[in-house]
């Protein structure tokens, strides 16, 4: 098993520091914080971030509230069918995609792999299809999802036990290291995804369960007045969330060896865990 990651399209939301916790500038820098695995002779993509149309149009994909909040830096080479390729990757070989969710920033790339198969829990699904609030209208931009047909969903309540996490699924196809683990709260269809690496360690991608490494401290956790308050805003079930988010804290207090959390968007965890600037692209494949 090898794992890349790639930040698929910073965002810069405005709120400086107080999102980011050390920029100087009015606008902060969060990572996209996707990954690529190679196993078995195929690709699995987990979380797309913005693609080649989101580049190409981001008003026609986009909500307006959103651009003007986090202002992507809308770079082609940065976009995950690109990024596959300069590291000498065939992009019709990611046969399957496994989303946390499917907010605007992480399933913008969708389009870009139309013969892949797209793997998300059943309620995150049909809440992004139901459209029912102004809200969800724009976190969840149908205008990105060209190939429902491709979608495989599953059951929130039903699976096997990993570590503490239950219900947790293999994948149709997908190569049995990598699960679904449900998470429910930012959304009420987040998953966090878990890779195991060679030597039986796994690393478990928490999409947006957190924001800010911080948060993951057992012992005081803290997050930026920005974050929290982005949190609080795009939340589906915050009992769920802060619930998932204690649940993360305990398996990192007991299995630290075993298991690296990583969330989406903190620009720390993603330097950290590639040893590069986070607005670098990959100059050679990363071993994970």
């Amino acid at each position: 098993m090898r794992i890349h990651h790639l930040n698929c399209i910073s965002t810069c939301p405005l709120g400086g520091a107080l999102m980011d916790g050390h920029s100087t500038s009015l606008r902060g820098r969060l990572a996209c914080h996707c990954l690529l695995v190679e196993a078995n002779n195929t690709l699995v993509l987990i979380d797309t971030g913005f693609g080649l149309r989101d580049v190409a149009d981001p008003r026609s994909r986009l909500s307006r509230f959103f651009l003007t909040l986090l202002s992507p830096d809308f770079r082609e080479e940065f976009t995950a069918i690109r990024q596959i390729a300069a590291l000498g990757y065939d992009p019709r070989d990611v046969r399957h995609i496994v989303l946390t969710h499917l907010d605007f920033d992480h399933a913008g790339g969708l389009d870009d792999f139309p013969h892949a198969r797209v793997h998300m829990m059943s309620k995150e699904r049909e809440v992004a299809e139901a459209q029912r609030t102004m809200l969800d209208r724009m976190r969840y931009r149908p205008q990105q999802w060209s190939r429902r047909d491709q979608w495989v969903i599953y059951p929130a309540l039903s699976g096997e036990r990993w570590y503490d996490f239950e219900c947790v699924r293999e994948l149709q196809g997908v190569p049995p290291e990598i699960l679904l683990v449900p998470l429910v709260g930012h959304t009420l269809g987040h998953a966090g995804v878990a890779v195991e690496r060679t030597g039986g360690s796994w690393v478990l991608q928490a999409g947006d369960a957190y924001f800010y490494h911080a948060e993951m401290d057992v012992e005081r956790p803290r997050c930026t007045p920005g974050l929290r308050f982005y949190q609080w805003m795009m939340e589906q079930d915050r009992p769920a969330r802060l619930h998932n988010q204690q649940r993360l804290r305990d398996l990192k207090r007991k299995h630290a060896k075993a298991v690296r959390i990583v969330s989406s968007h903190d620009v720390v965890e993603f330097e950290g865990t590639v040893h590069r600037a986070s607005g670098a692209l990959p100059a050679r494949p990363v071993r994970a």
